[in-house]
């Protein structure tokens, strides 16, 4: 079945292009809690330089991201998931797949980001997996020693 096509960014100039973005492991395999996988991801963002990532939670079948072109507004969201999958891949060879495609929104301004920050972060803990979101070892973002510089 072929996809719709993606509406363009219509925000103001002034006001930054982010994307919420999830994806799945097919099957909803729980294997990317781990440090190999882990590793493997953060190696991969820092291969994506058409992007900046401003927060990450990698949960045991998903990763939740908030990325930003860098230089240009309408670039290719497609093709961020196309090479996060297969670099991440190359970084951490597996005999699992990705589901195809990904869930992705274009947020509508900074409190938005926040928002879904608050969300992605507090995801492990929802699933009981740690009591504190600060006690995940596989996510970064706002206010985590590990967040990228903000836009």
């Amino acid at each position: 079945m072929a996809r719709p096509p993606r509406v363009p960014v219509w925000l103001p100039w002034d006001q930054p292009v982010i994307y919420f973005v999830t994806l799945g492991v097919a099957g909803r395999r729980r294997v990317l809690h781990n440090a190999g996988a882990w590793d493997a991801c953060r190696h991969t963002l820092d291969l994506l330089d058409r992007w900046q990532t401003l927060a990450c939670t990698f949960m045991p079948d998903h990763g939740h991201f908030l990325v930003a072109p860098v230089w240009n507004r309408d670039e290719p969201l497609g093709q961020w998931m196309k090479w996060s999958k297969r670099w991440f891949r190359e970084s951490n060879p597996h005999e699992w797949e990705w589901q195809e495609g990904g869930f992705d929104r274009l947020l509508r301004g900074f409190e938005s980001a926040e928002e879904k920050w608050r969300y992605i972060r507090e995801n492990p803990v929802r699933a009981g997996l740690v009591s504190h979101w600060s006690e995940w070892p596989y996510s970064f973002g706002f206010g985590t020693e590990n967040c990228r510089p903000p836009l």
